[in-house]
């Protein structure tokens, strides 16, 4: 098992080259549903935290209520694939939601864009716009050069958070 300091920046590198990423949660049931969705990653040396703008549809709002974690996976042609599971949590306050609104409107793009390109979000203080934050408690990155050679370029990071289980 590799250390936060290790696999967190890692992690941001290719979450950040993929940029799309397949984002599970739960319903009542315990079945998965899941959509694509556009996260940013904070590393600051000691802690990674992620960010989603995102609709706060009543499905999402529910599922998160009832089990506030979520699989975040990403996946590219070369192979690299990079997981983080989170407690996600909503973050309604307009000081966080301008934060992460002015985020994606001053980073270029694939990372960056312009969140006006949604359907009814005007600004970051509508309640059609709503930011998800992730705090991973397990996290993966597995380069493609690891599966295509057989082992021999590349290596593949796992981190797990010691209040995990």
């Amino acid at each position: 098992m590799a250390e936060l300091a290790t696999t967190a920046p890692a992690f941001v590198e290719m979450a950040h080259q993929i940029v799309w990423a397949s984002v599970a949660t739960v319903d009542d049931e315990g079945r998965p549903r899941s959509r694509i969705l556009h996260p940013y990653w904070e590393w600051n040396g000691t802690a990674l935290v992620g960010w989603i703008a995102t609709g706060p549809t009543p499905i999402k709002r529910a599922h998160l209520e009832r089990q506030p974690n979520v699989s975040v996976n990403y996946w590219a042609p070369d192979q690299n694939t990079c997981v983080a599971e989170c407690e996600a949590s909503w973050q309604n306050d307009l000081e966080t939601r301008q934060r992460v609104w002015d985020f994606f409107t001053s980073t270029p793009e694939p990372l960056g864009y312009d969140p006006r390109i949604i359907p009814n979000w005007t600004g970051p203080d509508v309640d059609a716009f709503g930011v998800l934050r992730l705090v991973p408690w397990r996290l993966r990155v597995f380069p493609g050069s690891v599966l295509l050679t057989g082992g021999q370029v590349g290596e593949v990071l796992s981190w797990q958070s010691s209040t995990a289980s």
